[in-house]
């Protein structure tokens, strides 16, 4: 492979990112002042923590002034830290003390929408003749029905609800505004060129502050279609329809992607990432992530995480399917492939605050297994080409909760609830239907990722201080998967968190293999096993990963061109049997890492 932009070293190509859910991540509160909420100097305490692990950046979802309508991601006041999460000079001590571990901050930018209680659009439903009436999207009813009531200007259905329109109505004004997540959510007009200043002027303000970069919310999102035209309809039996298509990387979107990189990231040495769903055309992703786009440094791809769904009705995340691992090696080996082939760079997660937890999704989350997989997945995770993103509590293996919980308590978030409200209106207690829709909440949830972060058997996990209730519910199996068990583990084989520990410091100490190298699959149609190579870009040094995606113990041929030299570790530790120099024989759930000849 000749040396390409792809191969030239860059900070944010090497690092280990890791996102902080704060709600749940840690509360630094005594007794008396506790609310059962984690804050920033909560995060503060754990950056000891962080960067024993192998952390470099701290990506930290919404912690501004919100209402919490969708947990942070409705803004009320961009320059302004929560009360529930502490202060600016919180967040300033917080950029401090990661500098001085000579780590970063990384913060989460919501630019495509922002709370109906944020000043900006409070001024803006004020009358029609309001300065900032064009800051949002306001459209006029398409007409009205036989009782009198306003029909949304087109049919588009809200992402976080399905049965809602996309479209609020505003008594005072007589006017519809867009709302494409929750109602709380208002769509800000991008066409309008104050915003996109107010947008640049947010971005300079924690950029001035000592912050490394943003992750960007559903960035995508920020340019529509502006003839606003009828989504195709798609489930006949639904008022509203999904209208992603008319909404995602829209006729403007690189234009002001473009106008971010020159006013604002060009100015700093910065990491970004987009949050980019329903795109998954490398010619259009290129535009955002080449080596030359100057647009963003990465995106989020999701074709892994909506490998369960079915699509026969458009996209559809409740609903669940067996899939094959080959199925799985094309979209993850193809990602590789493409991003080294096109000049483009990767972002590699299995894990955030949107998605259900990969040990429970991937491989098996029993007693049995749950480490095995959570180890495997490391194992993956840790030799893959890209920047890698590490979700809290995947270190230790967390698993989704039990099928137990009520979803009528102890789920917190929007949508989980609008779906579990919707399939209550539609079908009686102790149907088939409301069976399957109480399982797939157990599947898929985003809940499953905001359970509090398990740090030790102590009441709450470690949390919060006990006698406090947490704002969410801590999982059933923290007395035995937490934190401190994990770090103190001794044994023959090693924890989850020792092994994410290794993991990491061969990745940083190997950079040249396992984060600039090339990448070729082994033996792709193996439906057991998943197998590749890297090779170093430089170096060439060569090795090999192979991994058992099975819960039966698997003798695997090592192809004829590859010549094993040594088997440098199992995500098991325990020794690895290799019978005649050509088979290694894998137990359930094993990867191995070995380097080549």
């Amino acid at each position: 492979m000749a040396l390409s932009n792809y191969t030239s070293p860059k900070w944010w190509k090497e690092v280990i990112v890791y996102q902080i859910y704060p709600a749940s991540f840690k509360s630094s509160k005594p007794a008396n002042e506790a609310n059962g909420w984690g804050d920033v100097r909560g995060i503060i305490e754990k950056v000891p923590y962080l960067k024993a692990l192998g952390v470099d950046v701290v990506w930290t979802s919404p912690i501004y002034k919100s209402p919490q309508a969708d947990m942070g991601y409705d803004i009320a006041d961009y320059k302004t830290i929560d009360s529930r999460y502490g202060s600016l000079a919180d967040v300033d001590e917080l950029i401090k003390t990661l500098n001085d571990n000579d780590m970063k901050l990384m913060m989460d930018l919501v630019v495509t929408h922002t709370s109906n209680q944020h000043d900006w659009f409070i001024q803006s439903a004020e009358s029609k003749d309001s300065p900032k009436r064009d800051w949002y999207i306001w459209k006029p009813p398409r007409g009205y029905d036989s009782t009198g009531r306003p029909i949304p200007p087109n049919n588009w259905a809200q992402i976080l609800n399905d049965s809602s329109s996309a479209w609020t109505w505003e008594k005072k004004t007589r006017e519809f505004y867009l709302t494409l997540h929750t109602s709380q959510q208002v769509d800000l007009n991008w066409e309008n060129p104050e915003v996109v200043a107010a947008v640049h002027d947010v971005m300079h303000f924690w950029l001035s502050r000592g912050v490394a970069g943003f992750r960007m919310d559903v960035i995508n999102l920020i340019s529509k279609d502006q003839s606003f035209p009828d989504a195709p309809v798609i489930d006949p039996s639904c008022e509203f329809q999904p209208g992603e298509k008319f909404y995602t990387n829209g006729p403007r979107f690189h234009e002001f992607m473009h106008g971010i990189y020159e006013s604002v990231l060009s100015k700093y040495d910065t990491i970004t990432v987009g949050e980019a769903p329903y795109v998954t055309e490398m010619s259009e992703i290129i535009k955002t992530v080449g080596s030359t786009a100057k647009e963003l440094n990465m995106i989020f791809t999701f074709d892994h995480m909506e490998i369960e769904d079915i699509k026969t009705k458009g996209e559809s995340k409740w609903s669940l399917r067996d899939w094959k691992l080959s199925e799985l090696k094309t979209i993850i080996s193809g990602w590789q492939k493409k991003m080294i082939q096109w000049d483009g760079w990767n972002a590699i997660f299995f894990e955030c605050h949107d998605q259900a937890r990969s040990v429970s999704r991937y491989t098996d989350d029993s007693d049995e297994f749950r480490e095995r997989g959570a180890k495997l997945l490391a194992l993956m995770e840790s030799t893959l080409g890209g920047t890698v993103y590490l979700y809290q509590g995947q270190e230790i293996g967390m698993r989704n909760f039990p099928p137990e919980w009520d979803p009528d308590v102890d789920y917190k978030d929007v949508e989980s609830i609008n779906f579990w409200q919707k399939m209550k209106k539609l079908y009686p207690a102790g149907s088939k239907e409301l069976k399957e829709a109480r399982e797939l909440l157990q599947k898929k949830a985003r809940d499953h990722a905001r359970t509090p972060m398990q740090w030790s058997d102590e009441p709450n996990a470690g949390f919060t201080v006990p006698g406090v209730t947490p704002w969410m519910r801590v999982n059933d199996d923290y007395r035995t998967v937490n934190v401190k068990a994990q770090i103190e583990f001794v044994g023959q084989d090693l924890s989850v968190w020792q092994y994410w520990q290794q993991a990491l410091q061969v990745r940083k100490s190997h950079k040249d293999v396992f984060v600039y190298g090339e990448f070729e699959d082994v033996d792709f149609g193996n439906e057991q096993v998943y197998a590749y190579l890297r090779t170093g870009a430089r170096s060439k040094e060569r090795w090999l990963v192979a991994m058992n995606w099975t819960g039966n113990d698997v003798v695997w041929e090592v192809p004829a061109c590859i010549e094993v030299d040594e088997v440098v570790s199992s995500s098991l530790q325990a020794t690895t049997v290799r019978e005649d120099g050509t088979k290694v024989k894998l137990q359930a759930w094993e990867g191995v890492l070995a380097r080549c000849k």
